[in-house]
């Protein structure tokens, strides 16, 4: 049998957890000790109440001043941002398209940088390398086809650009094609995996964002109102969403996005269409806005000079007879168009956000990068203008375009289709008949006459 342990002593028997007359000091007990006048313990407690009031209060000050260094430098980069497009805009086609080229880029860039491994890429070597190889021979491709299109009438008749210009889509897939031999070649045992990824990834990036922002420039090119449209539109929606969203939003509306409500974007849609209408009524009497590039060093000031597309044109539209109060009314086919833009910028942009929300969640990063202080990154900020830009190229070409001989294209044909004594004849005609008309004097007939006897 155990024998008892003599001199341990318990607490609940005796010792500080007990009172005077051997019973267990309860929690009440306590209590009564830490509210009596100038306690030690009830000291003790307020000066670790006041600590640690005295700590939440400087989180809530260090918060605070945090969110308000932050919604300042939001607002000072976002009115940078309005000042330098609209001076952008209004200096000249050519500035817009440098912007475009360097959003390309730096998106481009920010995209590339979320799926890189730097430890493995320093290892190889090759790899930024390629990355931006890729990217120049996108561009050279891209971009040359844009110059030739647009620019035809003066690339073919150039001495020096006349074989790029010809020769334009193989020199573009030699390009490619060495970038793809040497990629294989400096495929490396261990790092297949990591180096596949960043192949795909790279190419996706490439899709995603250059192409469809070269789209975007292309839009520039076909007169500034098919670039400032579709790019006002998203801004707008995008506004009209949150404000809506705030006002009376109460259903979620997708996962991917928690602040997203189906309000705000019924809402956001209506508004939006409203803002477009009356955007494009504005727009539609400037032909620097309406008309396409035929001069890239034109302004606001100097402007551009074209017969207008026949969809800014108002048109006479009867309505039936059973109509009260009016029969029939003027309104541009435009003012009809508007409303595709306006749908699409709302119901159909947005979800490129969307895509761009998950991937960030995939790769557990809230923006895309910092090029923007306060916003972000560029790719942040312009997830949904990519594929409304897409859109309206896509929309443009199919539903508004006017199809019609150009002089470029007349050169083209007259220098790809024709020999060397047929450009001549041509020549020749087209010259006399500048002389009939009494555009040219008859000495400049002779001088041409006698330069195509001597060939």
């Amino acid at each position: 049998m155990a024998k008892p342990r003599r001199g341990v002593k318990f607490n609940h028997r005796n010792g500080s957890g007990s009172g005077a007359d051997g019973r267990r000091s309860s929690f009440s007990d306590i209590s009564e000790v830490a509210s009596e006048p100038g306690s030690p313990l009830k000291a003790a407690n307020g000066d670790a109440v006041s600590d640690v009031w005295y700590s939440a209060q400087q989180i809530q000050a260090s918060e605070y001043e945090k969110k308000k260094q932050t919604f300042i430098t939001r607002s000072i980069w976002t009115f940078v941002m309005i000042g330098g497009f609209f001076g952008a805009m209004f200096a000249g086609h050519i500035y817009i398209i440098a912007i475009v080229t360097a959003v390309q880029i730096v998106s481009f860039k920010e995209v590339i940088a979320i799926a890189n491994v730097p430890s493995r890429a320093r290892r190889l070597r090759f790899t930024k390398a390629l990355n931006w190889y890729w990217l120049a021979t996108t561009m050279y491709f891209l971009y040359g086809e844009s110059v030739i299109y647009y620019f035809k009438h003066i690339v073919l008749v150039d001495k020096v650009l006349l074989p790029f210009a010809t020769h334009h889509r193989f020199i573009s897939f030699v390009l490619y094609v060495i970038g793809f031999v040497f990629f294989v070649a400096s495929l490396q045992a261990g790092h297949y995996r990591f180096q596949f990824t960043q192949f795909a990834w790279t190419h996706m990036a490439l899709y995603l964002i250059v192409v469809q922002a070269h789209f975007i420039m292309n839009n520039v090119f076909e007169g500034m109102i098919w670039f400032f449209l579709p790019v006002s539109l998203v801004i707008c929606n995008d506004i009209f969403a949150y404000i809506c969203g705030i006002t009376f939003g109460r259903t979620q509306l997708i996962k991917l996005s928690p602040k997203k409500t189906v309000e705000g974007f019924v809402g956001a849609w209506i508004l939006t269409i409203i803002f477009g209408v009356g955007m494009t009524n504005v727009l539609m009497r400037y032909k620097y806005f309406i008309c396409p590039v035929n001069d890239l060093g034109a302004n606001i000031f100097t402007g551009l000079e074209c017969i207008p597309n026949p969809v800014f044109i108002p048109h006479l539209y009867h309505l039936p007879i059973w109509f009260p109060h009016m029969k029939s009314f003027y309104m541009a086919p435009m003012q009809i168009h508007i409303l595709v833009f306006g749908t699409f910028a709302s119901l159909i942009a947005p979800f490129g956000g969307f895509f761009a929300s998950g991937l960030k969640r995939t790769f557990k990063i809230k923006d895309f990068g910092d090029s923007i202080p306060g916003h972000g990154g560029i790719t942040d900020r312009m997830d949904c203008q990519f594929i409304m830009g897409f859109f309206a190229y896509m929309y443009y070409h199919s539903f508004i375009a006017v199809y019609k001989v150009s002089l470029g294209g007349v050169i083209e044909t007259a220098i790809t289709g024709l020999t060397f004594e047929e450009q001549m004849e041509l020549v020749k005609g087209i010259s006399k008949h500048l002389h009939n008309q009494d555009v040219i004097p008859e000495g400049v007939l002779d001088c041409l006459n006698l330069a195509v006897k001597r060939r």
